[in-house]
């Protein structure tokens, strides 16, 4: 049993959510791989729930397609490119190879049919068909991705390539950051989102079925991606959704050296990763911690005409964490120092943080649910008075 982490991340939460901070500490939930990288997310929060090597740079394979694309879904989505929309096709794209959608030279491809042909059959022609149409040449793309990795605060991933393949070298980048990705396109781009649940797609006659075999398999899956080169071993990105919650599994380095061919090796990696998909919707739960707009508590107010304001997390919050550690959580509000009238309304004003055993302590950030107003020059002196007496 390797050694599991929660990891010390600042995240945001989905639209709407409050900003959560979680700390640090050993998880022990019965959870393990045979894959050399691993991650667990909770896709409400972004909340990592347990990982193995999750940090560390690794070649993603086809995985990196996943950036791919969101650079196009991002341009469908502000209208700047639209799903009827036709790309040309150049020679390098058309000799490209490693899995292809089978591209025709000089011919033009519908976007919608590049997304299928990206996501279902793995296209690396049909990435780079998109990258020249974005990027302007395939070296252009390259920087875009590049660039919008940073904007997504996926800080352990360099690109050097559309589609993973190995050469050149230095494709990278970490399960954390694939789950970070994944996401990032669940939540921008629901209306897009679908075509990443489709099982097969045919063009020019030749039918390919997604390579990610859990979609039918294991309850709930909608996604994402599958990869493979001989540095990376067979790696899997999957979302699964049941009822109200959503875990995002990446695995990467899993080996077959027993095979010689990848029918086998799919088949167990989709058989791997629904394993471990089950382990965390037993061993997690999502919890009701806040109602919208629920009064947790109050915070004292220095010079103000009241001496305490009301304090509310404003949004709804439900806390994922292992089952047995449910029953111990406790929450404590930590007053911001000094809070001093006056208070608008919404203003920050503390944070209520949030313990259990085997979970990493988070803060919610806490706003005066209405305004204090500031005491008058007297009621100041009184007030100051009032306090040498108590002392």
């Amino acid at each position: 049993m390797f050694r599991r982490l929660f990891l010390s991340l600042l995240l945001l939460t989905a639209i709407g959510a409050p900003a959560l901070i979680f700390g640090a500490v050993p998880a022990r939930a019965a959870m393990d791989t045979s894959a050399k990288h691993a991650l667990l997310m909770d896709a409400s929060t972004g909340q990592v729930l347990w990982q193995k090597d999750g940090l560390a740079p690794m070649p993603p394979a086809s995985m990196s397609k996943l950036m791919t694309i969101d650079l196009l879904f991002q341009r469908i989505k502000d209208g700047r490119v639209k799903l009827t929309d036709t790309f040309p096709v150049s020679e390098r794209a058309w000799r490209t190879q490693g899995s292809k959608m089978f591209v025709e030279l000089n011919s033009r491809i519908p976007v919608e049919a590049l997304i299928r042909g990206i996501i279902i059959q793995s296209g690396n022609d049909a990435c780079v068909v998109v990258a020249e149409a974005l990027g302007g040449t395939f070296e252009g793309f390259v920087a875009l991705m590049n660039k919008r990795a940073k904007e997504l605060g996926l800080n352990q991933s360099t690109f050097v390539n559309p589609d993973g393949l190995p050469d050149p070298p230095g494709q990278a980048m970490s399960a954390l950051d694939l789950a970070k990705l994944s996401r990032h396109l669940i939540t921008t781009y629901p209306d897009l989102y679908r075509y990443f649940s489709e099982r097969e797609f045919v063009w020019h006659n030749i039918r390919q079925q997604n390579r990610d075999l859990v979609l039918g398999t294991l309850p709930g899956a909608d996604g994402l991606k599958t990869g493979h080169t001989d540095a990376a071993g067979y790696g899997i990105t999957i979302s699964v959704k049941r009822g109200d919650q959503r875990f995002i599994l990446v695995l990467n380095g899993l080996r077959y050296p027993q095979y010689n061919n990848d029918y086998f090796p799919n088949i167990r990696r989709a058989e791997e990763a629904s394993r471990v998909m089950e382990m965390a919707f037993r061993e997690f739960r999502s919890y009701p911690v806040l109602k919208a707009n629920q009064v947790v508590g109050t915070v004292p107010v220095m010079t103000g005409k009241q001496p305490t304001v009301p304090v509310t997390a404003g949004k709804a919050l439900n806390v994922t964490m292992q089952v047995d550690s449910h029953a111990k959580m406790k929450t404590v509000i930590k007053p911001d120092p000094n809070v001093t009238a006056p208070i608008q309304q919404g203003q920050k004003v503390g944070v209520l943080t949030i313990t259990a055993p085997e979970f990493p302590a988070m803060t919610v950030p806490l706003y005066a649910a209405q305004p204090v107003a500031e005491l008058g020059m007297f009621g100041k002196a009184w007030q100051s008075v009032s306090g040498l007496w108590k002392k």
